[in-house]
């Protein structure tokens, strides 16, 4: 079958053709109906030797939604002809994270002793699902999405559940008297919109130094919208603060700027990582009581709420389709930065022209 593959550390993706796998044990086969690219892809292929402890070539992508088409021998059988998307942390089941439901920290996710992180799931360390099809190592990586077009349920795979994520876990500060401030507009921001939306949040602040940025905003739940921190100070200021910044940028203009926005016991929840950074202190003259979170992922009950959220059309990404066969150019636009929401490879297209040449 064919797949995109990273082969070289600092290098770009390469179509290669790979082995059919076959599922063993409580493997579980998808047919790979839409891949959804993702610029944490970026960061992975521009990363030395040194940063992960992955074996190349690998195949990757870590958004995905498709159809089971067999099973290992020890597997459930019932799953093949489902359609699913694929939860992309393939944790241990046993360590006492797992064992509490919160298996996005699960302690087999760690750093090696010589500083590299260890594989993650499919797309991170494992064969991921810019191909065909894609082994899962059992059920517990899967999450039906019914009818739900593949395409739309790939990003919920990664940009929904982290953004769904970072708010449940902050869920203590949203009430009906809550201001929530959404920094970045992106690919997860603008569902963190969607989703704060859904819980009825009376004050919800967008910032997006992107002008394009205040349409999707707005559709998406903002009741307001600025280009900056800065821009939205004294506004912040008149509803005495925030209760939870949401940054989905991380970066020096964002992180230290949001927390000074914080009301007493607010929170400020760090989701990008373009560089931000904050110094930790009760006399570094921010509100009493404020906390800083860095969460990751998201948990498989997390994707099933995503899932559910979408399926009751609460939740929608907004995509840029191509082609599977295009899958190396769409990487080039995300990396220029010309793509609108999130980038989804369309395997089906791929598969019907195919299919129409033969």
């Amino acid at each position: 079958m064919l797949a995109v593959q990273l082969c070289e550390w600092g290098s770009g993706p390469e179509f290669r053709e790979v082995p059919n796998p076959i599922p063993a044990g409580e493997e579980l086969l998808v047919r790979v109906d839409a891949a959804g690219l993702c610029r944490s892809d970026l960061h992975v292929m521009d990363s030395g030797t040194e940063v992960f402890d992955y074996r190349l070539p690998m195949t990757l992508g870590h958004e995905v939604a498709g159809t089971v088409v067999s099973a290992g021998p020890s597997a459930d059988s019932s799953w093949i002809g489902r359609a699913v998307v694929v939860h992309g942390i393939w944790s241990c089941g046993t360590c006492p994270n797992c064992l509490r439901g919160r298996e996005n920290y699960c302690r087999s996710l760690v750093r090696r002793p010589d500083g590299r992180l260890a594989p993650i799931g499919n797309g991170l360390g494992y064969p991921g699902g810019l191909a065909e099809l894609m082994l899962v190592p059992s059920e517990r990586a899967l999450v039906p999405t019914g009818t739900l077009d593949p395409c739309s349920a790939a990003p919920l795979a990664d940009a929904a559940l982290t953004a769904y994520h970072a708010i449940r876990t902050n869920s203590t500060v949203i009430d009906s008297r809550s201001v929530v401030v959404v920094v970045g507009v992106g690919g997860l921001g603008h569902l963190a919109l969607q989703i704060l939306r859904t819980m009825d949040v009376p004050h919800i602040i967008a910032i997006d130094s992107k002008a394009e940025a205040a349409a999707v905003a707005e559709s998406s739940g903002a009741h307001e919208f600025y280009d900056s921190v800065s821009a939205a100070a004294q506004r912040l200021t008149t509803l005495g603060g925030a209760d939870l910044v949401l940054d989905f940028v991380g970066a020096p203009t964002t992180t230290a700027p949001a927390a000074s926005q914080l009301r007493n016991g607010g929170s400020l929840v760090v989701v990008g990582s373009a560089g931000g950074r904050l110094t930790a202190g009760k006399d570094v003259g921010l509100a009493a009581g404020w906390t800083v979170d860095a969460p990751f992922w998201g948990t498989r009950a997390d994707l099933e709420a995503v899932v559910a959220l979408a399926q009751d059309g609460l939740l929608r990404a907004e995509i840029t389709t191509f082609p599977f066969t295009e899958a190396i150019s769409a990487y080039d636009r995300l990396r220029n930065g010309s793509v609108t929401g999130r980038a989804v490879l369309d395997m089906s297209a791929s598969r019907t022209r195919k299919e129409s040449h033969q």
